[in-house]
């Protein structure tokens, strides 16, 4: 279905779509529970997963690269959940986001100049907010003699950029093992020379390896983290980094210096938009997020951490995108 992004199943006869206006009701031919489950359970093996009451939850990539989950009963109370989310084949342009709503036109030239000027950035936002979609379009403004170097959970990035190498986190088997870890990958990706370090996802102890890479040399980097607001970040990044027996001290020390930008995305009225560009600041309070940049219906404004942004931009200005 075209423009369609999301598919969710949790019971017979209806499924709830998304096609970036917020979830709509649609009938189905999905006659019983019985129906829901045989649905799910041939989508897991077309993804290569197996996915029955020994084993009730699954998470696979499909051939056409859409991303399932889905959990069987009594996980799933009554009937089997389906979530299937739609990986773009291609990446939009940052005008094309502009053009869609998501990017105000004048926050156009200045998130274009951050990636010239390999500005780290974390993109923040919830589930579902469009921190992949940003992300595609950020990437797809890499110049192209450049080497990208991806690492993800499900594969799901897709930028318009001629080098990218993708490296794919591999669970264990049956047996439990061949299980091939996020942090294992970052690790990997920093001894194949790239010259852009991005992971997908930011969700457990591969925040050391990101933080690690972002310090010593590997600028330009993007890595995407749920978050409610940037506010939010750092709080979730030592909550990350203790799960690597990091301490606080230590992770705010360094995601100060790795990261120069927080871009965050989030839903308005079922829309998506990058509402906020804010700033890494390290305090006598620990570090803080603080707002650069802000969208709202009247317009954009500049914030607090303006003049720390301008300065990680080497002294750029809005003239400048003239």
């Amino acid at each position: 279905m075209p423009g369609v992004t999301d598919v969710l199943v949790n019971e017979p006869g209806k499924a709830w779509v998304d096609r970036g206006r917020g979830l709509e009701s649609q009938s189905v031919d999905l006659a019983d529970a019985a129906a829901v489950r045989a649905l799910a359970v041939t989508m897991a093996s077309a993804g290569g997963r197996r996915l029955d009451d020994a084993s009730p939850l699954v998470d696979a990539r499909l051939p056409d690269g859409t991303r399932l989950h889905a959990a069987l009963p009594p996980v799933a109370q009554d009937c089997a959940a389906i979530s299937l989310r739609r990986v773009r084949t291609s990446a939009l342009s940052l005008d094309d986001l502009a053009v869609g709503g998501m990017i105000s036109a004048p926050a156009v030239p200045l998130v274009r100049e951050l990636v010239r000027r390999r500005c780290s950035a974390l993109i923040t936002g919830a589930t579902g907010s469009g921190k992949t979609t940003l992300l595609a379009s950020l990437l797809s403004e890499v110049e192209p003699r450049e080497r990208i170097l991806i690492i993800e959970e499900a594969g799901e990035l897709q930028p318009r950029h001629p080098h990218v190498v993708r490296l794919v986190e591999r669970r264990a088997n049956i047996e439990g093992s061949g299980a091939i870890s996020m942090p294992t990958l970052v690790r990997e990706a920093l001894r194949m020379r790239p010259d852009r370090v991005v992971l997908g996802e930011c969700r457990g102890p591969e925040v050391r390896d990101v933080l690690t890479a972002f310090n010593t040399g590997h600028r330009g980097g993007f890595a995407t983290l749920h978050a409610n607001s940037p506010q939010d970040a750092p709080a979730r990044l030592v909550a990350l980094g203790a799960l690597a027996g990091m301490d606080q001290r230590t992770v705010e020390v360094q995601a100060a210096i790795a990261f120069d930008v927080v871009l965050h995305v989030e839903r308005v009225r079922g829309a998506r938009r990058l509402s906020s560009i804010a700033v890494m600041e390290m305090g006598t309070a620990g570090l803080s997020a603080v707002e650069a940049v802000g969208w709202t219906a009247r317009g954009w404004r500049q914030g607090p951490g303006w003049s720390t942004l301008v300065a990680a931009m080497g002294g750029w200005e809005v003239a400048d995108a003239a």
